[in-house]
């Protein structure tokens, strides 16, 4: 879809992702999780009506041609009070709203997908809004960690009592941490290391270091013809001010419909250049705080990587967290395959700004 900006777009580098006529079949999975916390530990500026981050945590069922089902990511587990209890106590003191219906072992069992169907688990990373609870699945259902996260974080608690994981999500379960580096023979997609998960191009791992050790996204291939994927983006983003506008991507002069109530039936583009902490047309909306991410500068050298797919027509970026899909795209049950006929990621891109409602209304 051609848009009219209001600077200039620059060409992205080739994201050169290899041809392969395997696809695998994507479901996101509402899990039920919903999280309101304030915003001020995580990214700045605060804007004004926007002092939280209020989201749901996405689950991903990856079923591939053989048959073979995969998770990536579980969300929040239903019973988080029962968490490492230092985290559960942080959570308590700090006055997060933590609410969940139901694990995801639950769901896939309402639509007749039992939990020992399931043969991995793929976690993005250790923290506890997408950990779940593996002792929902069978022994026979592996855990599939990114590069260093064994020598971080295990053993989990209590053998190791400051440890931010739960010991009881890898007992007596094979706990696979796939080297992407040396695993993917050299494989890079975009400015990522990458790993070819089934051998047939249907899927991916890919690298992506900073918010924590080990942190992983998913590249999933949707269809052939046209070529498209689905970014499953963990916490390399949390909001998609994070990573949009970009010099790819610059703000358009108007959105439309407008996800403003009171600028309808467009949102111009110019209103949220002004309300912008920069004032910028290509510059992201936020930054992240110096104590948010593992390693702060890694972690905007993949937020600047997640432009460069977010610019591609064949990709749709689905992160973890994304409150501005929720009512917006068809979730588990339904598979997201046909995103591109539905041209979701064009009519979701700019959707979050509605979370600017306020602070676009005091621009004079």
């Amino acid at each position: 879809m051609a848009e009219a900006y209001l600077a200039e777009p620059k060409t992205p580098p080739p994201l050169n992702i290899p041809h392969s006529d395997d696809i695998v079949k994507v479901s996101i999975i509402d899990s039920t999780t919903y999280l309101s916390l304030d915003i001020s530990p995580f990214l700045k500026p605060i804007y004004k009506g926007k002092e939280h981050l209020t989201c749901p945590a996405f689950s991903f069922l990856i079923e591939h041609k053989s048959g073979k089902k995969i998770l990536f990511d579980l969300g929040v587990r239903k019973d988080w009070g029962n968490l490492v209890p230092s985290t559960a106590k942080h959570i308590k003191e700090l006055g997060w709203t933590v609410k969940v219906d139901k694990n995801i072992a639950e769901i896939l069992t309402e639509h007749g997908v039992e939990p020992e169907s399931i043969e991995s688990v793929i976690w993005s990373h250790h923290h506890w809004d997408h950990n779940g609870d593996m002792t929902t699945f069978p022994g026979t259902t592996e855990l599939v960690v990114g590069p260093g996260f064994k020598g971080q974080y295990l053993p989990g608690y209590p053998t190791n009592k400051d440890a931010a994981v739960l010991q009881s999500d890898f007992d007596n379960r094979n706990v696979r941490e796939i080297d992407i580096a040396s695993e993917g023979k050299g494989l890079k997609i975009g400015r990522f290391e990458a790993y070819d998960y089934f051998g047939d191009g249907s899927f991916y791992l890919l690298h992506t270091p900073g918010h924590s050790v080990g942190h992983i996204c998913g590249l999933a291939r949707t269809s052939t013809s046209p070529p498209s994927f689905v970014l499953m983006g963990g916490d390399a983003c949390h909001h998609g001010g994070e990573f949009r506008p970009s010099d790819y991507l610059p703000l358009p002069k108007e959105i439309k419909p407008s996800p403003i109530a009171h600028l309808s039936p467009a949102c111009p583009g110019h209103l949220l250049q002004q309300m912008h902490r920069e004032k910028s047309a290509t510059t992201p909306f936020y930054q992240l705080t110096e104590t948010f991410a593992h390693d702060t500068k890694v972690a905007e050298w993949t937020i600047s990587g997640l432009q460069e797919f977010d610019a591609s027509d064949e990709v749709f970026i689905v992160l973890a967290h994304d409150e501005s899909l929720v009512n917006f795209i068809e979730f588990y049950p339904k598979c997201i395959n046909d995103w591109r006929k539905e041209d979701y990621a064009n009519k979701a891109r700019w959707r979050f700004v509605g979370d600017y409602e306020e602070a676009v209304a005091d621009v004079k």
